[in-house]
């Protein structure tokens, strides 16, 4: 859960910065396997998650860049558009228990800042 809510913090960060950040996630990584994760993770962000096909894109990437400076690999517009969904995982808590969740949990981090500091 604590990857759900650290998500959401980053985003809440970005949007003070950048109002129409957000929109649908993409995952990728091990964690991204975790169906049960996926879906916390759209519920906490009240917004869709996209898993890929291939969950592994940042080896894929790496593996392609370099590939790409072989001259073995297509040019980027084309690499992108192999993406392609396995899965979209849709919000499904109801946003009153989403905000409750949240709230509880800036809670527990600000005391943790406080024993800390």
């Amino acid at each position: 859960e604590s990857v759900g809510f650290q998500t959401r913090d980053l985003l809440e960060a970005m949007r003070a910065d950048w109002p129409d950040a957000g929109g649908v996630l993409r995952v990728d990584g091990g964690m991204a396997s975790s169906g049960w994760t996926m879906q916390f993770l759209s519920d906490i962000l009240g917004a869709p998650v996209d898993r890929p096909a291939v969950t592994e894109t940042t080896a894929l990437g790496a593996g392609y860049l370099a590939g790409l400076q072989a001259g073995l690999c297509p040019p980027p517009e084309a690499f992108a558009r192999a993406w392609s969904l396995e899965r979209r995982f849709v919000p499904a808590m109801p946003a009153p228990e989403r905000e409750a969740r949240y709230a509880r949990w800036k809670t527990a981090v600000r005391a943790t800042m406080e024993v800390a500091g």
